[in-house]
């Protein structure tokens, strides 16, 4: 195949400004006012006016029926480039990608990638019954309705397929519930032990209560802009190194085992001239243990197949020897919908630029963040990741 165009890197790209505006399990606001405050967030703590973010991304689930537009009047913005990104779990790492582009072309100057959902009580059953015209028609007639049918499915197979057992992902929320503790966002403020993730009331099978996220409101944002016009601002900040996505990968498997990560990691770890041992902290998308171990797995950190083992060997706390969603991330922190997507982005932000207090990794130079969303009856579609490295 001929080669017409040379993909570039992502030189002269910086990440700044973490903002996670905090998380609530029920609120009466709407995805519009915690976007608002997301957005206002990044104006104080940047020293820029409003008017000098001329570019835009938004990722919501109830914000419809508006889109990124309407978030433009709604705000008072008027960006020169705007996206909505409408891809969940994955949406952080696309954001961040599609900002990237936009800044080395040119097209904006400073960036704001943003994400926000709110939570009423009866927010999530009505955001389920829309997700997906494959869920509604192909496995909600049957009484399957919602991921934790589907993931109990792809975990129940994982485990049969490797000789995972409910320990090994147990491992996994008890270490990110002892990094929550050091976490302020963090909704859940309780330690868990391993006896009692087992002991958790069945969900089901082989999900338990603690396998499974708690859908709460909030919202995560962050700036992309020159490493340039970050020095001369003043901020903290991060350089991206490397970025992949894939959408709709291994769709002839026919229960998921691998995410889209598997195709592209090589690319990945080639754009940033680093190798997974060079990676100080990961943060991986956790809407289910399982998808963690994964993660593990198509990033090059162990072989398919050699995820449970990986966290028998490991200690996934933020002092361990293999730091990983050293916030608590959504297991521990709750999921604030799309928002979701973006809290690896934040939370790694925060520790390459020393900004993570108590929990910061020491000497972390390189850190990861993978995504992965979009949930239709028996797998997610889009996976992805970024590098970004200490400034």
């Amino acid at each position: 195949m001929t080669a017409y165009l040379q993909r570039k890197g992502y030189e002269g790209v910086a990440v700044t400004v973490p903002v996670t505006v905090a998380y609530e399990r029920y609120s009466t606001h709407g995805a519009h006012w915690f976007l608002g405050q997301a957005v206002r967030a990044l104006v104080q703590q940047s020293g820029l006016a409003k008017e000098q973010i001329d570019g835009l991304t938004v990722s919501s689930f109830s914000l419809a029926p508006d889109t990124a537009v309407g978030v433009t009047q709604h705000l008072g913005l008027s960006p020169r480039w705007l996206d909505h990104i409408p891809t969940g779990g994955a949406s952080g790492v696309m954001a961040l990608r599609r900002a990237a582009r936009a800044v080395q072309a040119g097209d904006a100057e400073v960036v704001a990638c943003v994400a926000a959902d709110t939570n009423h009580v009866d927010s999530f059953r009505h955001t389920l019954g829309a997700f997906s015209n494959f869920s509604r028609d192909a496995s909600y007639p049957y009484g399957a309705g919602g991921p934790n049918s589907m993931f109990a499915f792809i975990t129940a197979h994982y485990m049969r397929q490797y000789g995972a057992r409910r320990e090994d992902f147990g491992r996994i929320a008890v270490a990110q519930r002892s990094n929550a503790l050091k976490n302020p966002n963090a909704l859940f403020k309780k330690p868990l032990t391993l006896d009692e993730y087992m002991a958790a009331r069945p969900v089901c099978y082989p999900i338990h209560l603690f396998d499974c996220v708690m859908p709460c409101a909030g919202a995560e944002a962050f700036l992309v802009m020159s490493p340039e016009r970050a020095r001369d601002l003043g901020l903290p900040h991060v350089l991206l190194r490397g970025a992949i996505e894939r959408h709709n990968a291994f769709s002839s498997d026919p229960v998921m085992v691998c995410g889209g990560w598997a195709m592209d990691r090589d690319d990945l770890y080639a754009q940033a001239a680093v190798k997974p041992q060079d990676i100080d902290l990961l943060q991986t998308y956790d809407d289910y243990p399982v998808i963690v171990m994964m993660q593990f797995e198509d990033l090059g950190f162990c072989a398919k197949g050699e995820g449970a083992e990986f966290v028998r060997s490991h200690d996934l706390a933020y002092a361990g020897d293999f730091p990983q969603n050293t916030g608590g991330a959504q297991l521990s922190c709750g999921q604030a919908g799309a928002a979701g997507g973006f809290i690896g982005m934040t939370e790694t932000l925060r520790q390459l630029t020393g900004q993570a207090g108590e929990r910061n990794v020491k000497d972390a130079r390189y850190g990861m963040v993978g995504g992965f969303g979009m949930v239709t009856y028996d797998r997610c579609l889009c996976t992805g990741a970024v590098i970004l490295e200490a400034a």
